[in-house]
């Protein structure tokens, strides 16, 4: 079984930076498993700041829907999938149901072979969403989250920029 490790935290807590030290921990080379799209010129200059910390350790996969097929098509080095929230906005506004691919995300990650860390945004700290959709994107990201953490191994959760152990 491979070793799970979730790093969560607020927006610029520093999550990718830890996520991608401890994945680099891990081994020589590594996946880095993208689930962001570039929808607009915010959303392409935070991809291209990401892409730019990327050494010749990573293999990048962009996987904005498929991610249990992703991990599992990746299982011969460490995996960062950076990130679940982006993962399940993806889902959500696809009309998937993003119940369903997480109990398949779940079942498959105690076959894999190699660890994946897991990046996912603590949406649920702030104040009430004005919006229904935004209400229940906040409410399925705190799902998801738990029923990640309680299948990880480790969980971090990201303080400016620092490490602060939950698991």
């Amino acid at each position: 079984m491979a070793r799970i490790h979730l790093i969560t935290g607020g927006a610029r807590s520093g999550k990718s930076t830890l996520a991608e030290a401890a994945t680099r921990s891990l081994g020589n080379h590594a996946h880095y498993i993208a689930t962001a799209q570039a929808f607009d010129d915010e959303m392409k200059a935070r991809i291209s700041t990401h892409r730019a910390r990327r050494t010749e350790v990573w293999k990048t996969h962009e996987a904005p829907l498929e991610l249990a097929a992703t991990l599992r098509a990746t299982d011969d080095a460490p995996r960062l999938v950076d990130c679940l929230t982006l993962w399940l906005s993806n889902l959500i506004l696809a009309d998937h149901d993003w119940e369903a691919e997480t109990r398949d995300l779940l079942a498959l990650l105690p076959t894999l072979a190699h660890p994946v860390v897991f990046v996912s945004n603590e949406v649920g700290m702030g104040i009430v969403p004005e919006n229904g959709l935004a209400r229940a994107f906040r409410d399925a990201a705190g799902l998801l989250n738990q029923r990640i953490a309680a299948a990880a191994d480790e969980v971090t959760l990201a303080v400016a920029g620092l490490p602060l152990k939950v698991k």
